[in-house]
């Protein structure tokens, strides 16, 4: 599937309030992403995981669903944007060479 599929059938089961468009999806992503933060705090706080060893079962899959519903409301903003997931990669991926070719993929600030 290619980002621009994802995007297209992601949005047929976007259901929030056209007045809401952006706002909506950029606050879900946050609490979205602190999901995936949560799943794993917990594998180490209940099945003891350090990093290095391999995930406990089903942890993985835990993950790449709540990874699969950042997506969503990223694929989600991007749309509201008037953009899509490819131009958000092209964009990211031109960023990262730019930063690598100036020697500045250390550090901190948006537009280093």
């Amino acid at each position: 599937m290619t980002l621009q599929e994802y995007q297209t059938k992601a949005r047929e089961t976007a259901q929030y309030p056209t007045e809401a468009a952006l706002l909506y999806p950029v606050l879900k992503l946050a609490g979205e992403a602190g999901e995936v933060a949560e799943k794993l705090g917990k594998t180490m706080r209940d099945k003891g995981w350090l990093p290095g060893q391999p995930l406990p079962d089903g942890v993985r899959e835990a993950m790449i669903k709540e990874i699969g519903d950042v997506l969503w409301y990223i694929a989600s903003i991007a749309v509201d944007l008037d953009s899509s997931l490819e131009e958000v990669a092209e964009v990211n991926v031109s960023k990262l060479a730019s930063r690598a070719e100036r020697g500045v993929i250390h550090g901190s600030g948006d537009d280093r």
